[in-house]
Formats: structure tokens, sequence, C-alpha cells
């Protein structure tokens, strides 16, 4: 429920504007891929997330987070 009340956005709106204009063409004509196309965008309107995930084209804040590298030694095993 918290997903649904934050971040609205334009992208979001859209999503709900073209989701449900979509779903009533699909109810009154009685087709299903419209209407497929209509589910598909309210659920990402109620999962706030687009075709790539949440927020997954974000900017970061800014925080560099430093990755190490760890070495990985390798024994190396004889067949006899």
């Amino acid at each position: 429920m918290k997903t649904l009340m934050l971040n609205w956005n334009f992208m979001r709106f859209l999503r709900l504007v073209l989701g449900v204009m979509i779903g009533i063409q699909a109810f009154q004509t009685q087709t299903v891929f419209p209407g497929v196309i209509a589910g598909f965008l309210l659920f990402q309107v109620f999962t706030n997330t687009g075709c790539c995930g949440v927020n997954s084209g974000a900017k970061t804040d800014g925080t560099n987070v430093s990755r190490t590298i760890n070495d990985i030694e390798f024994e190396e095993v004889k067949n006899n």
C-alpha cells in the first residue's frame, strides 16, 4: 500500500490514464489483446515499476561505493 501512494510522477499518471482508457475500450469492444495491455499498464502503476524495474535508470546520489576484488587462489587437481 505504501508503494501505491508514494513517488507519483508524470509517467505513472500517464500509465494510469492509458491503462484505464485502453481497459474501457477493451471492455466495450470485447477484445482480449487491448485488455492484456491495459492490465500490464495498470500493473506497472500499482507496483511503481517500468519495463526495466524500479529506478533502473536513476542517477546515484553521488556516494562512491568502493568494491574490492578478492584474489582467488586456484589449486591444480590431477587425476592419477
